[in-house]
């Protein structure tokens, strides 16, 4: 699958084993007010259960320097996801590993009026939609025609997109936005932070689908 597929809000291992190979587990960290929290230990426990060939993204909100230096050093993360600020006083390689949330208003918006985070910084870049309190899991979609502008403005960038993706229109947003990668949480629950088993494996058919179509 050339299609970077990051399954986030994990929690229970089952689940974290689904990740497809060349994908990435996203475990939301400190960060109380989401059904999907985790603290730092049980981060760490259930990036074991990462498939060896996928990555471990921590999912923070503003977070401090020290946090994102432990969850690289202590609970071993490849990558943090930041909703908000980065903070100040990080090393370049944690800079280099960080991956950026970029606000995609609901509305179509222009390219010049959203400020892309420079390449020579963050490598990967994440598309969310603007405004909401908790990071990911809001079923809400980023308007994908600005999205696509984004992308088509900035060719061979790694964007992944979120917001509101499920099994069913995986396939809409790959054809109309054209990211490097996808990124899914409440799109493939049962309910708020409990993964359905069964909608993580259709969600990675219908982006294999999408592509071999697209061959």
């Amino acid at each position: 699958m050339k299609t970077f597929v990051k399954f986030c809000g994990l929690r229970d291992p089952d689940a974290t084993k689904e990740v497809p190979a060349g994908g990435a587990a996203g475990f939301v960290i400190q960060v109380p007010a989401s059904p999907r929290n985790l603290s730092r230990e049980r981060a760490a426990e259930l990036i074991a259960d990462v498939p060896t060939e996928a990555e471990a993204w921590a999912v923070v909100v503003d977070p401090p320097a020290e946090l994102i230096h432990q969850l690289f050093d202590e609970v071993g993360v490849d990558r943090v996801q930041v909703y908000g600020q980065i903070p100040e006083g990080l090393e370049f390689l944690e800079v280099h590993h960080l991956v950026p949330s970029m606000p995609i208003p609901p509305g179509a918006a222009g390219v010049d009026d959203l400020k892309v985070p420079p390449a020579e910084h963050y490598p990967r870049v994440h598309l969310d939609v603007a405004g909401e309190p908790l990071p990911g899991g809001s079923g809400v979609r980023p308007n994908w025609e600005t999205c696509a502008r984004i992308v088509d403005a900035h060719p061979g960038r790694k964007f992944v997109l979120a917001g509101g993706l499920t099994p069913e229109n995986v396939a809409d947003a790959l054809g109309s936005v054209r990211p490097w990668g996808v990124d899914v949480s409440s799109g493939v629950e049962s309910a708020p932070g409990v993964k359905d088993i069964e909608r993580m494996r259709a969600f990675v058919r219908a982006v294999e689908a999408f592509e071999s179509g697209h061959a």
